[in-house]
């Protein structure tokens, strides 16, 4: 592991990048260039004294997980990420499977989506990122694999009607069983699958019926703790090549969820997830 080299490259990194890049409001004016540590720190889902010890070459090897998402806060190109898993020792992602890196460009579009709640996914279900109106939405759930949570979390369920969790669940189910025939060597789906098939009957049972479908656009409920019963637009669009998915949230002008949805974002109010620590 090259400490010195990793220091600089991430102070390097984090000078180049004002609060807005990042989707971060900028505040009273700053004395130094870029983004402080703390924002770096609350960005990637690590302690300030841990990225801090790393910038002053001082910090353990980071894991392939945290290197992942210093690469996302930091809006690191693909090149850039690769330098960064080598300066650490560690073999960068290669294709042949899902990655966890998520282009500057798309972070971008996401950051400008600051008034609709908005996410980028892998195909398979882990979310990689999320706008502050998503946060609201759904809670902090960075890190977090929605199926699996949607199967074997106690309270995953509550955000949505439960006349339509039924349909949620095989709609889960049958998108993850398209990706799984497209990418049966993907380790990461395996592994998914697996853990499923093994801790939740419901989804073995469903998983048995071989039902198929892609996840499109389509109308989504949600019912959120403070600002109730949204119904929302939910459109879906593909960055093939990563097998990656920008979703995002809408409602139409004029209706009682748009009004809630403003509402939800002069509020901010986190739903029922707290963050996982991940």
């Amino acid at each position: 592991m090259d400490r010195p080299g990793l220091a600089d490259f991430l102070r390097r990194s984090r000078a180049r990048l004002e609060p807005a890049d990042v989707g971060l409001a900028g505040g009273p004016r700053r004395r130094t260039q870029g983004l402080r540590r703390e924002e770096v720190a609350a960005l990637t889902g690590m302690s300030v004294d841990y990225y801090t010890r790393l910038e002053q070459a001082r910090g353990p090897r980071p894991s392939r997980q945290m290197l992942g998402a210093l690469a996302r806060a930091l809006r690191l190109t693909d090149d850039e990420r690769d330098h960064l898993f080598h300066l650490t020792g560690e073999e960068p992602p290669r294709s042949g499977g899902t990655s966890g890196h998520v282009r500057p460009g798309l972070l971008l579009v996401l950051d400008r989506l600051h008034d609709v709640p908005a996410q980028v996914m892998s195909d398979h279900g882990d979310m990689l990122a999320q706008n502050a109106m998503s946060v609201a939405l759904v809670g902090e759930t960075r890190g977090e694999n929605i199926v699996r949570r949607f199967f074997t979390h106690p309270t995953a369920r509550d955000l949505f009607p439960e006349e339509d969790r039924d349909a949620l669940a095989r709609g889960h189910v049958a998108h993850l069983r398209s990706v799984s025939a497209a990418r049966p060597d993907d380790p990461a789906v395996t592994k998914l699958v697996g853990e499923l098939l093994t801790a939740s009957e419901e989804f073995g049972r469903l998983w048995a019926e071989h039902e198929v479908r892609v996840r499109r656009a389509s109308t989504k409920r949600f019912l959120h703790p403070v600002v109730g019963l949204l119904e929302l637009d939910c459109e879906t669009m593909l960055v093939s090549e990563q097998e990656q998915m920008l979703i995002v949230h809408s409602a139409r002008p004029g209706t009682e969820a748009y009004e809630r949805l403003r509402l939800l974002r002069d509020t901010r109010t986190p739903a029922f997830f707290s963050p996982s620590g991940v």
